[in-house]
């Protein structure tokens, strides 16, 4: 007897968008477009380029950790900014959970930010 009809067949791990298109796991590429299309709203530049994104883990089963920081403890906008991230992130295809971590540690500095950032904020 033939082993291969006798076996399963393996799971179907794609995920389909709302345009009806095949996704498979996200890229990193993809998702760090997604954060960087939020922006501080006292800052002009997006969160991305101001190094506000500490790390990014995407899983094979499309959930995606984001590790952020803010660039003060009592930044006005610490409740509105992990959402806004939370929200672009699951508008990528093939992404099936995200969570956002804001972490302290370590502290967020000027030296985090990109040179197109600094150059846009004028501190060289």
């Amino acid at each position: 007897m033939n082993d291969e009809l006798t076996q399963p067949p393996a799971p179907d791990t794609t995920a389909w968008t709302p345009q009806g298109e095949v996704a498979g796991k996200p890229s990193e590429e993809a998702v760090i477009a997604a954060c960087a299309s939020v922006y501080d709203p006292e800052i002009p530049v997006n969160i991305y380029e101001l190094g506000l994104i500490y790390a990014i883990d995407i899983g094979d089963d499309g959930r995606v950790h984001v590790e952020m920081s803010l660039t003060a403890p009592g930044c006005p906008s610490a409740q509105e900014l992990p959402d806004q991230v939370r929200e672009a992130v699951m508008a990528v295809p093939g992404v099936a959970d995200c969570d956002v971590e804001v972490v302290w540690d370590p502290p967020w500095d000027p030296s985090r930010m990109s040179e197109d950032a600094r150059l846009s904020l004028n501190m060289f």
